[in-house]
């Protein structure tokens, strides 16, 4: 379906899987996909340079902050979109290496339209930040599903009965995309401070409030917050090309063929599943947690005792959480990650170096988890000179990140690009570590002990790598269908012993879920649980 989307005049015949009903066959498939990974990028980095500075400093918990002027400097970030969207589509179209024609049409209109969404998108953003602020959970998870059902229900529609829009059809989708997240945004506030059951000390009352306007006896913008802002955006941009290093660096230096860039594409899109289903969000709130709870710029000991003493548990629990998702990746992933490809993609996939690469993932995953989270409290509790002395470092973490993958990949192909993000994350570790202990260094709180998993824990993961390893070698994965599933209840029995090891191990760690994050439903109609 994605073929004839992306190209009518390639409409060939696919293999009919279940459990494959995106997946493309050869060199021209993997061009394709390379290109939707192309513009998919656009989005992102347009979206994230848009907004992410202004997200930083408006959910910053400071002294006399006024909402009107919240959303006055979170309107800027619209224009900074429209400028960003114009930048990087002309880069798109005039800079970087253009695809064939005759095999992707429409390419162009392609780009206008994943910038055009992406500006669209922004216009939702002060609507979002409010969410944000006062824990709307249910608000933000309707929304983009909502948003993402109807791109995909509008490109099977145009796929199935206008075959020939080629591209336009995935480009059609993406602005639907962004017209249904801001929409949905305006709707259900204009619902909401029209209904009479809300809180009466709610930061807006009408609709209205939403939108620019000079505040009572204060300035149009808060001088520390646009400072604030300033400082963040810098870092943005180069926490950006961290973030997505490997695809700039596949985009704009060409050090892979379309097809081989394909190939990667799939492999980092499926071991990608877990940290954007999972560990994203996990960062999301805890980022949210932190900076609501403690005072930006303020030593621990100036805290309040009560937010230090749960912002202290929650990153321990966090870390522990994440420490032992991504131990369960690593361990299940090695010995799973042909059979994985196999299943997914036939041996266009598992033939060649793809289970190596799903492999080298998932130590990936799990030292991309463990920032994430290290990250999220050191972003939320720098002060404003720190956020600057950090830019300046991320300028040398940007240089040796590029000079490893571009080593790296030579030297090792495509598994290099995952080897320069795991020496780029673990010195990134590194230093929120320091700053962790430094910070907690004279009181009694320890929650970087929830990234030592106990000898129990160690000795059945390690049992159970060994167990299916052996099972892979032995018994999967040229014996035939029952010795494939054999090979998968195997590790299947292995997964729960260590699951009952945790369970056993970490009762810490499950009473405090139970205490904080499985609590009874708010009152109001738009939080989660």
């Amino acid at each position: 379906m994605l073929q004839r989307c992306l190209n009518p005049k390639q409409n060939k015949r696919l293999p009919q899987r279940w459990f494959e009903p995106f997946y493309l066959q050869g060199d021209v498939s993997h061009c394709l996909f390379s290109l939707c990974y192309r513009l998919t990028l656009l989005y992102s980095t347009a979206l994230f340079i848009s907004t992410e500075a202004f997200d930083q400093a408006c959910l910053s918990k400071i002294e006399g902050k006024n909402w009107t002027q919240v959303v006055n400097l979170m309107w800027c970030s619209w224009p900074v979109s429209v400028l960003c969207c114009g930048l990087l589509s002309f880069v798109w179209l005039f800079v970087l290496k253009l695809p064939d024609e005759e095999v992707v049409p429409h390419y162009g209109w392609g780009v206008v339209s994943f910038a055009l969404a992406t500006i669209i998108t922004v216009l939702a953003r002060p609507h979002f930040i409010v969410g944000q602020a006062h824990l709307f959970v249910k608000l933000r998870v309707l929304s983009v599903g909502l948003s993402e059902l109807t791109k995909c229900l509008t490109i099977v529609f145009l796929v199935i009965y206008f075959p020939n829009l080629g591209l336009i059809s995935f480009s059609i989708g993406q602005v639907v995309h962004g017209i249904t997240y801001t929409l949905f945004y305006y709707l259900t506030f204009y619902w909401y401070l029209n209904d009479k059951s809300k809180p009466k000390d709610f930061v807006f009352q009408r609709p209205r409030d939403f939108f620019p306007q000079k505040p009572k006896d204060k300035k149009y913008l808060n001088d520390y917050m646009v400072s604030l802002a300033g400082s963040f955006y810098k870092q943005s941009l180069l926490k950006q090309f961290l973030t997505e290093g490997k695809k700039y660096v596949m985009t704009i230096f060409n050090v892979f063929s379309f097809g081989d860039q394909g190939i990667y594409d799939v492999i980092n899109n499926l071991g990608s599943m877990v940290p954007r289903f999972i560990f994203l969000p996990l960062e999301e709130s805890g980022r949210l947690f932190f900076s609501q709870s403690l005072m930006r710029g303020k030593s621990c000991r100036d805290q309040p005792k009560d937010s230090v003493d749960l912002a202290s548990r929650v990153l321990q629990s966090l870390l522990r959480v994440v420490m032992l998702l991504g131990m369960l990746i690593l361990v299940f992933g090695y010995a799973y990650s042909f059979l994985a490809l196999d299943w997914y993609g036939g041996e266009v996939l598992s033939a060649g170096t793809g289970p190596t690469l799903l492999r080298w993932y998932c130590l990936y995953v799990l030292i991309l988890a463990i920032n994430g989270i290290t990250e999220c409290f050191y972003f939320a509790a720098m002060s404003q000179e720190q956020i600057n002395q950090y830019n300046q470092k991320m300028v040398l973490f940007s240089i040796g990140f590029l000079g490893a993958s571009l080593l790296f990949t030579h030297q090792f192909e495509s598994v290099g690009f995952i080897l320069a993000n795991c020496v780029n994350m673990c010195i990134r570790i590194a230093h929120s570590v320091y700053f962790i202990h430094k910070y907690f260094e004279r009181t009694t709180y320890r929650p970087l002990l929830g990234l030592i998993p106990s000898k129990s824990l160690l000795l059945s993961l390690a049992v159970s790598l060994v167990i299916t390893v052996i099972s892979e070698t032995t018994i999967c994965c040229d014996a035939g269908i029952l010795y494939r599933l054999l090979h998968v209840g195997i590790g299947g029995v292995c997964f729960l012993s260590v699951i009952g090891v945790i369970l056993l191990t970490e009762a810490d760690l499950i009473s405090f879920v139970k205490e904080h994050l499985l609590y009874h439903k708010s009152s109001e109609p738009l939080k989660g649980e």
